[in-house]
């Protein structure tokens, strides 16, 4: 009769001058090739970027350039054509959200219908600039009609204070497309287009008519 009992050997594997312990499955793994399951990868360090990094928002660059459609003076010392120049998906998003969100009246439909209005009307303005001779991009044009919906989100509040005195309702309202529409003509509009700039503005002062009638319901 055969009785004992067979100890596990202690393996050690040399890794650069330090000895570390492997157990009998490693070790099986090892010796028929499968290595590699038990390799472990670094970390990458691009997978580690904030979350605001990764999805390229720059909450510096979208305050600036909502400061630069609030004040549109050029005597105020703003570089607004950085609205233009250097444009962004987010904050203009933000903003016409947040311009649906206030347009609501118990119709959630709304918020889709500012979201299309925005999408195409954008795309409107931005075919005819290319017809009458601009040089501007789809994105551009996106994100300067977005921002510039910023001056209707200012007015919104006044007008529910105001809103039982129709004079001075209908006096805000126009002050509010107004300034929307400048603030938007003024970055979109240049001189090459010369003689033709009340074509290209008119449509723009439209479209910020048709902005405010889905938040007051004319």
């Amino acid at each position: 009769d055969l009785s004992g009992s067979i100890t596990t050997p202690d393996v050690k594997l040399n890794l650069g001058g330090e000895f570390l312990k492997e157990s009998t499955a490693t070790t099986f793994l090892r010796q028929r090739g499968y290595g590699w399951l038990l390799e472990v990868e670094d970390d990458d360090p691009e997978d580690n970027k904030p979350l605001l990094e990764e999805l390229d928002i720059d909450l510096k660059d979208i305050y600036y350039k909502i400061r630069c459609v609030l004040m549109p003076m050029p005597s105020l010392g703003f570089n607004r054509q950085v609205v233009r120049d250097n444009p962004d998906f987010w904050g203009p998003l933000a903003v016409v959200l947040f311009f649906s969100m206030i347009s609501l009246y118990g119709q959630f439909k709304v918020v889709s219908w500012i979201i299309t209005i925005w999408i195409f009307g954008s795309l409107t303005i931005f075919l005819l600039a290319r017809v009458l001779g601009g040089e501007v991009a789809y994105g551009q044009v996106l994100g300067v009609i977005g921002y510039s919906l910023l001056p209707l989100i200012v007015i919104a509040p006044v007008l529910l204070v105001v809103g039982s005195f129709e004079v001075v309702s209908t006096l805000i309202k126009l002050f509010g497309v107004f300034w929307a529409a400048y603030s938007a003509a003024s970055l979109l509009v240049g001189e090459e287009f010369k003689t033709k700039k009340p074509l290209l503005i008119y449509p723009i002062f439209l479209l910020y008519i048709y902005f405010l009638s889905l938040y007051t319901g004319v």
